[in-house]
């Protein structure tokens, strides 16, 4: 846990000193591509927020090639490129982090007006399906075993797709407990069980 801060705390103070660094030479890093500003103020907000991304994971990644696909519609942005991992960071966090920047920039400068979701190099997508199959094991396991199961602290956005999943399901009901950043989710089987 405290190996995860400090990561978090790497990516943060690397990206704070870019843009102490940009202030100093009066260039804030919302004012992408300054010397094409016309150009800019044709962009809709979510272009410019792709935009920012952009820069910012090239600051955090130097020297890195990178190449973004934007949904607009669902309002996600997804980074590839070869070596991305300081940006996504242990479990995700250095992603996490790097979205809450997005967003607030994002809305301080009112571009947009809904959450944007973020993935580099598939990792949400890819823990997402990970997470489901876990769901769905642990599931059948305490259909199995006749006992509930205690699933691990997840964020909420991992115990939504969980409560969701196997809400579907007759045979197990779901709920969370404890308190953040410990809250997790408990599986207990229901109906004709041993």
């Amino acid at each position: 846990m405290l190996e995860n801060r400090e990561n978090l705390k790497d990516a943060i103070d690397t990206f704070v000193l870019a843009l102490e660094e940009e202030q100093k030479n009066e260039k804030l890093i919302e004012e992408v591509e300054e010397e094409n500003r016309e150009e800019d103020k044709s962009k809709s907000g979510f272009d410019r927020v792709v935009a920012v991304l952009k820069r910012t994971i090239k600051l955090i990644c130097l020297g890195e090639e990178i190449k973004i696909e934007a949904n607009k519609d669902k309002a996600i942005i997804s980074v590839y490129g070869q070596d991305l991992s300081i940006a996504i960071g242990k479990n995700g966090k250095n992603m996490e982090a790097i979205e809450y920047i997005i967003n607030l920039i994002g809305k301080r400068k009112k571009l947009i007006d809904r959450r944007v979701i973020i993935d580099i190099k598939d990792y949400r997508k890819k823990n997402i399906e990970k997470i489901r199959k876990m769901a769905v094991e642990m599931a059948n396991k305490a259909v199995r075993e006749g006992r509930k199961i205690t699933l691990k602290p997840m964020p909420s956005y991992e115990r939504k797709i969980v409560h969701h999943l196997l809400s579907k399901m007759e045979n197990v009901r779901t709920i969370s407990r404890d308190e953040e950043p410990n809250r997790r989710i408990v599986i207990y089987p229901v109906g004709n069980n041993r």
